[in-house]
Parts: structure tokens; sequence; C-alpha cells
């Protein structure tokens, strides 16, 4: 496929990462850091927003983009999984029917509904770039029944997303060109036939990209790497396949070899925020050498080099090992900003070197 993914808010580059920005912030960065770091797309929480600040806002503003400030693509989750697992750890929280999710936050009478239609309608006003169908997320130790109603709810939800979509592409009077993009999701666990059943059905539907739905590690936390090769070949070549949640290095060198060309997750910024940065040892192409370390331990101290020789990013131009210490030590805000940019310019690296366009040194 094209190796540029064209949407409403700017072109994407493939392989691409998109950072967790849930709330609609990437935590202890602003949009400079960002664009900076060469961030070029962020992911955002249907569910969460749909509580902070609320849709009432955000569709008064006129979507993510105008509230944010952040001018570049919005990819936004249908709230789904969200929903899912905190039902699962506790069914007062609501039930998961064949038509639609019943939530109640707080666990009492209060409920909210979750339609595929209402899924589409949100993501619309959030004026997102890309839009994400709501499917029926299983977790890794669930039944081959489970799986198989997933996937029976997960076809028939796509089909209502994607009519919903069509309505809201007329209602709006939206042209083809500056439309968002509409992703299905691929559920079926650990079972192949219902991977494959799964994906030739959201194929007949007709979608722009497909998700690997569900877990991508077993209860230990290693990748699923058969099924995570099965499915992506269950996904046609000339459509987007999105890694969803999937985000260490190693694991999206192993991803993209498959042919998935899209990442999100929140590991870089989380690790960054408990003191974890990542640097490159050396790269060809195909396999990848990087090395982590803990900022805070004391050998870094006394260190007058930046985090890495290598890196272009702005702490790593301006700033020493031994600030960066310092700063963390002490608690200092700005240690935390400094450790997020670094991780992110390593991301960004890491997907500019997928694509080609730097050599290691």
């Amino acid at each position: 496929m094209d190796k540029k993914l064209k949407l409403p808010h700017g072109e994407i580059e493939l392989p691409a990462f998109f950072p967790d920005g849930t709330y609609g912030i990437v935590k202890c960065v602003d949009n400079r850091d960002l664009e900076e770091a060469r961030i070029n797309g962020l992911v955002m929480n249907s569910y969460h927003l749909l509580s902070k600040p609320g849709i009432g806002i955000l569709k008064c503003i006129g979507g993510l983009n105008n509230f944010t400030g952040w001018s570049h693509p919005i990819l936004t989750d249908s709230g789904g999984f969200q929903v899912f697992s905190l039902i699962k750890t506790n069914p007062k929280y609501g039930e998961i029917r064949s038509n639609e999710i019943i939530f109640r936050p707080d666990g009492g009478k209060d409920k909210i509904i979750f339609t595929p239609e209402r899924c589409i309608q949100e993501q619309f006003n959030y004026a997102s770039d890309i839009i994400m169908c709501l499917d029926y997320c299983t977790s890794p130790e669930d039944t081959y029944e489970e799986n198989e109603f997933s996937v029976e709810v997960t076809i028939k939800w796509a089909k209502r997303c994607k009519e919903e979509y069509e309505n809201q592409l007329k209602m709006r009077k939206i042209p083809n060109d500056k439309r968002p993009l509409l992703f299905g999701i691929i559920q079926g666990g650990n079972f192949k036939n219902l991977r494959k059943k799964c994906a030739e059905e959201l194929i007949k539907i007709g979608f722009d990209g497909f998700g690997f739905g569900g877990y991508p590690v077993d209860k230990d936390g290693k990748l699923i790497l058969d099924i995570l090769e099965y499915t992506a070949s269950l996904m046609p070549d000339d459509k987007i396949k999105y890694a969803m949640g999937l985000g260490k290095p190693d694991g999206i060198i192993e991803c993209y070899k498959m042919g998935y060309n899209l990442f999100d997750c929140v590991i870089p910024t989380r690790d960054a925020r408990h003191n974890r940065l990542y640097v490159f040892d050396e790269f060809d192409g195909t396999n990848l050498n990087y090395s982590t370390y803990y900022i805070l331990d004391d050998i870094h101290s006394k260190e007058k080099a930046p985090i890495s020789t290598d890196c272009d990013c702005y702490a790593c131009k301006n700033h020493s090992r031994s600030y960066l210490y310092h700063l963390l030590k002490v608690g200092e805000n700005t240690g935390y900003r400094l450790a997020t940019i670094h991780n992110l310019r390593f991301y960004s690296r890491l997907m500019e070197k997928l694509q080609g366009k730097c050599e290691p040194k």
C-alpha cells in the first residue's frame, strides 16, 4: 500500500507510532514538545473523554483538535475496551449484551448505554481522523465459546458501525477527501478459525484498516507471535494493519515484519515517568539493538554525557545525564518532561529507521 496515509489533519508516513493522549494530553509534555520529537499523530480515549471534559464541551468547541490545539491527526478508540475491562473485573459495573453494552460507572443505578451507533456518533463529534468500530474484546483466559460469541457480536456491531458511519457522512455533508477513516477490529482470541471468520466478515463489510483485537500477549506477558502473524496475513495488504496497544520496540519490529504498519502504546511515556530511558545501540533495518537504563542509578549522578550521544532530541542536545538525574531525584516535573521527550523521540526515530529515512551511525 501507499507509504503515506492521507487524513483530514495531515499526512502520516508509515509505519507510524501514535503515543497515548488519553484525556487529550500526552502526560508531561505539550504540543510543541511532541512536534519537536517528530510525533505526527496521537491516540485519544473515547470513553474517558466522554466523561472528562464531556461530549457536550467537545461538540461545542468543534472537536479534539480545536479543544487541544493539536493540529495533526488523532485516532480515537471506541471506548469499548475500557468498559469491557471494568465489567470483566466486576459485574456490578454492567453487562455486555448482543446489541449493546450497559455500563454503570459507579456500580449503582445510573447507567450509560453504549451502542455501535453512539460509538460512531461520538467519534464524529470528536472530529477524529481515524474512527474505531465498537467491538467485543476478550481476555487471554476466555474459552472458545466466549470468543465465538465475541466474534459474532463484533461482526454484528461492525455492520451497524459502518451503517452509522455512512449516515454521518451524508448528514454532515463531508466530502470524500475530508472523511475520517473507519477501522474494523478482528477478534477471535487464540483461535485461528475464529480470527479467520471475523476477518472475512469484516472485509465483506469494507473498512479502511483493520486492528488486531484482544490481548497481543499471553499470561506470561510474551507476544503471541503466531496469532499476531496469522491475523496480519488475513488483513488486505492495501489496508492499514494496526497492532493495537503494542509498543515495546522489539515487539514493534517483529510486528512490522509481519506487515503491521500502525502502532500505539503507553510504554514510552509511562517508562519515562518511571525513570526508564531507551537508547539505540545499532540498527541495520532488520535487527534492533537497543538498551534501557534507569536514570536514577547512582552511576549517572556525575555523568556529563547526554542520555544518548546520537539522539537529536531537546533533552539530549541541551542536558546531561547528571542534570536529569538531579531533576528526577528532587522530583522536578521538568525531569519527567525531558525523559518523556527523549523516549518519544526514540520511538519516532525507530519509525524513521523502518521507513528507511536514516542509517545507523
